[in-house]
């Protein structure tokens, strides 16, 4: 049983969720809070394998609420929950130690296919979310190829395989393993590809390479997990 554990101040949303979580034969809802600190003392109680966090709480908020909730229990999957993507918020739910950022009107099948997608290093995100973050990036749309990037033209063999695997989603950790390099190296890699791209993180790489014309895959979302 995949034990799940719902942080959403919104009630109806936070009971939908409970009642779909536990109606799944493999899975088992633990408990559904409000709060940043009501989360933090059941994470630590139930020892949930993923959690559901509403990235907007009242009082702390759910960055800081997922940050906490990691440090409690190192091995939970934190699975963020937003009405409003945007890449400097995906980038601090990264860095606070989430699995993957979800719409807060994702279907539930797609919720589920979330909290069921195995753990390989990937960082899950929704087609609709992915959608909204491309947007945000570049609002005017696509550029012609004409005008592709000239970074793209200086990535050496092996950085365009790292860029390859960007685009699945993997980060540093999980390409090194996957390209049976070291973290540091994986690191340097994709360091230099952000250099070369103009780019601030890997998904705005990724949105770069995809609009200039090279086929890197999309950080991947549950229905392709």
């Amino acid at each position: 049983m995949t034990r799940v554990l719902v942080v959403e101040d919104q009630q109806t949303l936070a009971g939908a969720l409970h009642i779909a979580i536990d109606a799944q034969p493999d899975m088992d809802c633990v408990g559904a809070v409000p709060t940043a600190e009501d989360a933090v003392a059941l994470a630590a109680a139930s020892s949930p394998d993923v959690v559901l966090m509403d990235i907007r709480l009242p009082g702390t908020d759910g960055i800081e609420a997922t940050r906490q909730v990691k440090a409690a229990c190192p091995r939970v999957r934190v699975l963020i929950l937003t009405a409003d993507a945007t890449p400097a918020r995906l980038a601090a739910a990264a860095a606070a130690g989430a699995s993957g950022f979800l719409a807060k009107d994702s279907p539930f099948p797609d919720v589920l296919a979330a909290i069921r997608a195995p753990v390989d290093g990937k960082f899950l995100v929704e087609e609709n979310t992915l959608a909204a973050l491309v947007e945000s990036l570049d609002p005017a749309g696509p550029p012609s190829l004409d005008s592709s990037m000239p970074g793209l033209a200086r990535l050496t063999a092996r950085e365009r395989q790292v860029l390859a695997l960007m685009g699945e989603g993997l980060d540093p950790q999980a390409i090194a393993r996957r390209l049976v390099v070291s973290r540091h190296t994986a690191g340097g890699h994709v360091k230099n590809i952000l250099m070369k791209l103009g780019a601030h993180s890997q998904l705005e790489a990724v949105v770069i390479a995809t609009r200039a014309g090279y086929p890197p895959r999309r950080p991947a979302d549950p229905k392709a997990s």
